[in-house]
Order: structure tokens, then sequence, then C-alpha cells
């Protein structure tokens, strides 16, 4: 019977684990924290970085403590590098500490479909 590792345990490969389980070891794996971290800010984008602001910046990504914004255009780009302490601090109110550390913000096209 081949033994596999999982989550820096040995176990037989007949033995079963749990959906969830799997998927954590995964998400732990890929550096995503746990919960749906994307999602809750997501609900609460316009109270993170402000109505005006979340009119132009799409939430891309959580992983590794850093958030992933697109923006469309550059003028928006400084404007969330500027509230990055601002979006760090609201995010850790809502998620809790140490899931939000870091922003990172790109600029893309115009968004559609607003």
């Amino acid at each position: 019977m081949s033994e596999r590792s999982r989550g820096g345990r040995r176990y037989a490969g007949a033995d079963p684990v749990s959906l969830a389980d799997a998927l954590a070891d995964v998400s732990a794996e890929l550096g995503l924290p746990a919960g749906n971290p994307l999602a809750d800010l997501m609900d609460h984008w316009a109270d993170v970085v402000g109505a005006d602001v979340a009119g132009h910046a799409r939430l891309d990504s959580v992983r590794d403590g850093t958030v992933t914004i697109t923006v469309d255009g550059p003028i928006w780009a400084s404007q969330l590098r500027y509230l990055e302490t601002t979006i760090i601090e609201r995010a850790t109110g809502l998620l809790g500490a140490g899931v939000v550390t870091a922003v990172s913000v790109r600029v893309g096209g115009e968004r559609t479909g607003r």
C-alpha cells in the first residue's frame, strides 16, 4: 500500500480523508488563508476602500497576506497605494490579524459592465 504525505503527516492511501481536510491542505500549500477572505472582502469592498475607489478597483486575490487589486487607470493606482495602510487596517478589522499584510496594485483596462 502506498503512503502519501498530508500536512506533514504520513498516511496510508486507503485511509479516508474528508474533502474539507484535503482542500484545507491544498489551500495551505498554495498560501491561501483559511476561510474565504476574498468573498468577505468583496462583500465589504466599498467599506474597505471607499465607494468612489470601489468603482475603479477590482479585488483579484488574497494570497500569502497580499491583496491584489486591479484598477482602471494610473490615478487610481496611486490612490490605492496611498490608501495601503488604511486598506490593511480595515481588512484586519474585517478578517482578523495577519490575513492581509500588504497590498499589490496593478493597472488593467477599463472595467466593463458597470
